[in-house]
């Protein structure tokens, strides 16, 4: 298979430095990042790989120097095959939460509503419903 972006391939590693890890792949030298070696943070990239490791890698990129990308997390993601959630229709717990719902909402209109009253009294009591250029200059 020939280099391109986005194949998977394998490779070796050949050299780990503190930012990443250079892998031979079809005879040339590419770098793996080490943010690109997995998944989770990786502080210290020695934990995951040594010398002379085989790894699957993908082609990220192939600049115009030359120079070659590549990450091991992403030519190990497998397609996750996503399930419909189980869902009881006739579960108490959701005929509670309905209720639980009603009564949050009522409540949340009844203090609305009173706290939407204080304000009108409030202006009323200072003479209108806005405040005049004169007091705030």
């Amino acid at each position: 298979m020939t280099l391109m972006a986005g194949n998977i391939l394998e490779g070796t590693v050949v050299n780990i430095t503190n930012f990443g890890a250079f892998v031979e792949v079809e005879g040339k030298t590419g770098l793996v990042h080490i943010s690109e070696v997995a998944d989770s943070f990786v502080k210290d990239i020695r934990l995951h790989l040594k010398e002379q490791d085989k790894v699957k890698v993908k082609v990220i990129s192939i600049d115009d120097n030359g120079k070659i990308s590549l990450s091991i997390k992403q030519a190990n993601i497998r397609k996750k095959s996503v399930k419909p959630a189980e869902f009881d229709w006739n579960s108490d717990k959701k005929a509670n939460n309905a209720n639980n719902f009603e009564d949050i909402m009522s409540r949340f209109l009844k203090e609305s509503e009173e706290k939407l009253q204080d304000v009108k009294k409030h202006q009323d009591l200072k003479g209108g419903k806005g405040y005049s250029k004169r007091n705030f200059g």
